[in-house]
């Protein structure tokens, strides 16, 4: 994971007052898991799940399980619900925002990060000097464009998502919604409460 993103979610979990019990979709048994975060060193419980076998690291465990279905967990158990670089890679990820409301309390603290697409400044820039010009600097296509994260399977890559649909979609109904815009190819990271 990039620092960059990591101290990010880091700063919303302080924002957030995020702590009790954590879980956190797509984590891995490393120093790069968000459950590693120090603001979440007080947290009073921290699990993981993830497709690869079970796992332990420092002080949580891994749990392997599809995050479509996380039947293991009763609802309403969890106070902070994290998850970084995971529904992209989910065909299905609808089903796990569902699953993530299921098993959060009210008021949860609920932070996802995903590869997104968006305009920039420095974009919009070059694309102005391009039609200025003529467009010889710049084709049609690469006018109507925005950077997005390359491809990475694990197990697919399948999605890209914009800050309207991670705003209306993924936090939809949710209290004290922030999305941010993190880096180029941007990372959109969104956070908010379960009502």
């Amino acid at each position: 994971m990039h620092p960059r993103i990591f101290r990010e979610f880091g700063r919303i979990c302080r924002e957030y007052g995020a702590l009790g019990s954590v879980l956190e979709i797509g984590a891995v048994p490393g120093p790069d898991s968000l459950l590693c975060l120090d603001a979440l060193a007080h947290a009073a419980r921290k699990v993981g799940v993830n497709l690869d076998p079970p796992s332990q690291f420092r002080d949580f465990q891994i749990v392997q399980a599809n995050a479509n279905r996380l039947d293991m967990f009763e609802s309403r158990s969890f106070d902070t619900i994290l998850c970084n670089a995971t529904l992209e890679h989910d065909p299905f990820f609808w089903r796990t925002l569902e699953e993530l409301r299921r098993v959060g309390r009210p008021g949860a603290v609920v932070i996802i990060g995903v590869p997104g697409y968006a305009s920039h400044r420095w974009l919009e820039r070059i694309k102005r000097r391009g039609a200025a010009s003529g467009g010889r600097r710049l084709s049609e296509a690469m006018r109507a464009s925005t950077p997005t994260l390359v491809v990475h399977d694990y197990p697919g890559d399948y999605y890209r998502f914009s800050e309207q649909a991670v705003r209306d979609v993924f936090f939809g109904g949710m209290r004290d919604v922030k999305v941010r815009r993190v880096m180029v190819p941007p990372r959109i990271i969104g956070a908010g409460r379960l009502p």
